[in-house]
């Protein structure tokens, strides 16, 4: 009888045990989500045919945008009223109404006047006493940190922003004949080019983002024709990002 209350006991206790290792875990995995939910993503590229990267959207609260130059620069920001539609090519911002902060004449000298903040999410910048190159650039949005190709990359890379949170921005080395410089690749999704033994109308331009393939016209067709695209829409999502071909 004693064996039987004695392992009883046990079985209880242990599963008490359980229980509470369970629920923590849960509770563990639903912080995760929460933190994965409000994350800051890469929602939108601008970058013309030839593989120029102009401008990298980074999703903040509310369907608020903000816009950054290849280089870390914050430009405009708005609410993109244009989510998950493909049918422009020359989408506007509209105007936020919420609350925007500025740092002010009191804080450090490399980020005095720039914005401080945009709703809930911060902004911050790398300070004048940090390493020389990385000074005034944007360090951080919301929760993403901003990373830059430094001084041990190719000189052509460097300055340039490298990563934005999970997302890596790559670009073909400067000793590749056909493709050097371009943009290769923004987080999971690759892009292709032409290369230079391709036609001349349409050498260097865009051949894939992703899975979407673009064809031009070539220097045989009609002059007024020749390079122009043929095939292929200019504004696709991939893999959540939305690209704006210009």
């Amino acid at each position: 009888m004693n064996l039987i209350m004695a392992g009883a006991g046990f079985f209880f206790t242990f599963s008490k045990q359980n229980y509470f290792m369970r629920s923590i875990f849960l509770l563990m995995c639903f912080v995760w989500l929460g933190v994965s939910a409000g994350a800051q993503q890469v929602s939108k590229v601008l970058m013309k045919e030839d593989g120029t990267l102009t401008s990298i959207g980074v999703e903040l609260d509310e369907n608020v945008v903000v816009l950054l130059s290849p280089t870390g620069e914050v430009g405009e920001f708005g609410i993109d009223i244009y989510k998950g539609r493909t049918s422009r090519l020359d989408e506007r911002l509209e105007p936020y109404t919420g609350r925007v902060d500025r740092y002010t004449d009191m804080d450090n000298e490399a980020f005095r006047g720039k914005i401080r903040s945009i709703g809930r999410r911060q902004l911050t910048y790398y300070a004048s006493f940090d390493e020389a190159e990385l000074v005034g650039k944007l360090k951080q949005i919301g929760n993403a940190a901003v990373e830059y190709y430094g001084r041990y990359d190719e000189e052509s890379l460097r300055g340039k922003i490298k990563r934005i949170g999970n997302y890596e921005i790559q670009y073909y080395s400067s000793f590749d004949a056909s493709f050097g410089g371009k943009v290769k690749a923004i987080g999971p999704v690759q892009i292709t080019y032409y290369s230079n033994f391709e036609d001349k109308g349409f050498r260097g331009k865009v051949k894939s983002i992703g899975s979407s393939r673009f064809e031009y016209f070539s220097s045989f067709d009609r002059k007024e024709l020749a390079g122009n695209m043929k095939r292929g829409w200019r504004v696709q999502y991939v893999s959540g990002i939305k690209f704006l071909l210009r």
